[in-house]
């Protein structure tokens, strides 16, 4: 439902590159436009990689009329960042220096009421502020995530060394701990650049006028209560806070072998099929992936498998390229395990209809990397998880969802092991799929399930924080 009023502020939202990014600040826009009426202009940063689905998702028939894609100028990069560069050090050099060309394009499209950036666009603060911009920043991943991102920069300053050596887990404000072993990436060597750069866009979280929130108050209410009544967080002081979510993918265009993978879905019993796909960047190394595939195939149960060619070098080894990676599985497979699983298993390249795909009553399991976006997908499908991180803050979510949340399992790695093998991805596939316990969790996250639709529902709490920031953009505008 549109909300009809008179006056049509012009927003500008920008996102960092990188699916995880893009979808739910796309998402967002579009609520903006089809929601409230609000004309959108969607900036996009290049990376200079081709990207089938993310131009696919810019460029879809189904953008909403309001809502403009404008290209920022594309940079070259090539003398900061390089294919080994880690990858949040790499996205950041491109947003710097994209961002360069920021106020000329806020001019030419008119200088935006109002602006949305990403975590890691903060240097659009400054430009803002020069053009009296009331600039929002968006939270990516999860409120819990957010609070220790808060946190971050009282840390810094108090504890010397390595957080990873910390003999016992971090106590975030109001919040759960952290267990060291679990911290993102980007905080486990304070010496390297991504550390630098992730505490330095993080520091800067102050200065927005609000931040938006991709969760909702039943998902997560812990951490969002911290952050609205703990002292740590009021005298920070932390921006008003507005959990606006499950903000996820709501349409995709399917292809011809996209369109078959859901005709073999419907011929599946309910809650029988397990999806298995780690996110728009993860990889696997070669051996992992044999063990994967030798675990699906003993485990016995129906399956969707995303494959991408192996890597030992990198986890995110097609987050830059998303869709555009050619590859054949029969490469990398084991010897006829594309025969032996007819039938039983699906096998797909590179790239899936995942939305589709969690929203099918076939579908009873989801083994992700537990990226934020694939996490609430999966949950707003009422699909229980069995949790496989990969990379950046990953595993500080499989632990909420597991633990935290109870909607997830964890497979156990054998010490001194750089596998998880495939006796153990049979046992957690059988547990999800078959056991008690998959039966408990799939009932919770149904339950959770149908509290997000009533989060997002025209009295409920999502849709009244949304509708609460566009109010205050129409009045400021009139």
């Amino acid at each position: 439902m549109v909300v009809a009023e008179s006056s049509q502020p012009h927003t500008a939202v920008i996102a960092s590159p990188g699916l995880g990014h893009v979808i739910p600040l796309l998402e967002f826009a579009k609520r903006l436009v089809s929601n409230y009426g609000i004309r959108v202009s969607f900036l996009s940063i290049s990376t200079n990689e081709a990207s089938t689905a993310l131009d696919k998702l810019l460029h879809s028939p189904t953008l909403p009329h309001g809502l403009d894609v404008v290209d920022l100028p594309p940079v070259d990069v090539s003398a900061v960042t390089s294919d080994d560069i880690p990858v949040l050090t790499r996205l950041c050099a491109i947003v710097e220096e994209s961002l360069k060309s920021l106020k000329s394009v806020l001019l030419e499209i008119g200088k935006p009421k109002a602006m949305v950036i990403d975590l890691f666009c903060t240097q659009a603060f400054q430009v803002c502020n020069e053009l009296s911009i009331q600039t929002y920043s968006f939270c990516t991943p999860s409120v819990s995530f957010f609070t220790f991102a808060l946190y971050l920069p009282t840390l810094d300053r108090e504890v010397e060394g390595e957080f990873i050596d910390l003999p016992e887990p971090i106590e975030i404000p109001g919040c759960s701990p952290v267990r060291p072993e679990d911290l993102l990436d980007q905080v486990r060597d304070r010496k390297i650049d991504e550390y630098k750069w992730f505490l330095l866009h993080i520091s800067r979280l102050p200065l927005a006028s609000g931040i938006f929130l991709n969760s909702w108050e039943e998902l997560e209410p812990v951490p969002l209560k911290a952050i609205r009544e703990h002292p740590f967080f009021l005298q920070i002081p932390t921006p008003p806070i507005y959990a606006i979510g499950p903000l996820t993918k709501q349409d995709e265009t399917l292809s011809a072998s996209e369109e078959e993978c859901m005709a073999w879905l419907d011929k599946q019993p309910p809650d029988s099929v397990l999806f298995v796909a780690l996110g728009s960047g993860g990889t696997l190394t070669a051996e992992q992936l044999t063990e994967m595939a030798w675990g699906l195939e003993l485990s016995q149960q129906r399956f969707i498998w995303v494959v991408r060619k192996p890597s030992d070098a990198s986890a995110y080894a097609t987050f830059f390229n998303v869709g555009s990676d050619v590859n054949d599985p029969k490469a990398y497979l084991p010897e006829g395990f594309l025969g032996r699983i007819q039938g039983v298993g699906m096998v797909l390249q590179s790239w899936a209809p995942q939305v589709a795909i969690l929203r099918h009553p076939s579908t009873g399991g989801f083994l992700s990397h537990c990226g934020w976006n694939s996490s609430l997908e999966s949950i707003s499908g009422g699909v229980p998880m069995i949790a496989w991180p990969l990379y950046a803050e990953q595993k500080m979510n499989a632990a909420m969802l597991t633990e935290d949340i109870g909607v997830a399992v964890k497979p156990v790695m054998e010490p001194g092991k750089k596998v998880i093998r495939r006796e153990e991805i049979e046992r957690v596939a059988r547990l999800v799929m078959e056991g008690e316990e998959g039966n408990v969790m799939r009932h919770r996250v149904k339950e959770l399930k149908d509290g997000a639709y009533r989060a997002l529902d025209e009295v409920g709490s999502s849709y009244n924080s949304f509708a609460y920031v566009v109010r205050q953009w129409k009045k400021a505008d009139n």
